[in-house]
């Protein structure tokens, strides 16, 4: 998955909006005022934060070397993933993981 595709995914979701609020560096987004997913803009490779449940969150950082504990993020509960080297629908997954988690009720209707 690219970076814009990526954004594009984001973005489908309901109530998703993003910004920018930490400088033109790093894209996040948002439900209700939450984020639930940050982009470094740095360059190649493309590298997102998500939030993941704890144990999940470990499960994934041993099965595949490109999702790192969550860079400047609560290592505990975020996670870092290299989205190119990932496939489209693990990345998917991950990001409706998030988003659910930090959305809560606010995502019903959404898969």
């Amino acid at each position: 998955m690219n970076i814009e595709e990526f954004r594009d995914f984001c973005l489908s979701l309901p109530l998703a909006t993003e910004d920018m609020p930490f400088g033109d560096g790093v894209l996040t987004f948002r439900i209700h005022k939450k984020i639930f997913a940050l982009v470094s803009l740095a360059g190649a490779p493309t590298k997102v934060n998500l939030k993941c449940d704890p144990q999940r969150a470990l499960e994934l950082r041993e099965t595949y070397p490109e999702i790192t504990p969550g860079y400047h993020m609560n290592k505990k509960h975020w996670n870092t993933l290299l989205i190119e080297s990932l496939s489209q629908d693990l990345v998917k997954e991950l990001i409706l993981h998030s988003y659910h988690l930090v959305g809560g009720t606010h995502c019903v209707g959404s898969t």
